[in-house]
């Protein structure tokens, strides 16, 4: 893997921040994942679908989705 830096709004910033190191690993795989089908140019449905499917082979339950998601 390799570090980039891109703009959040500040909200997301904090999120990230306050995460802690499982919780980080989490949202990177899932916004790796998503940078990735972009590039691929996918529809956003098909882009929901594999990562929703990535998540569950990751462990990454709904609850823990949402929970990332607020």
């Amino acid at each position: 893997m390799e570090t980039i830096s891109i703009e959040v709004d500040s909200e997301v910033a904090r999120a990230y921040q306050k995460a802690n190191l499982i919780e980080r690993q989490k949202m990177q795989i899932i916004l790796n994942g998503l940078l990735k089908q972009i590039m691929n140019n996918r529809s956003l449905e098909e882009i929901i679908k594999e990562m929703q499917g990535q998540a569950q082979t990751n462990g990454l339950t709904q609850e823990i989705l949402d929970k990332i998601i607020e």
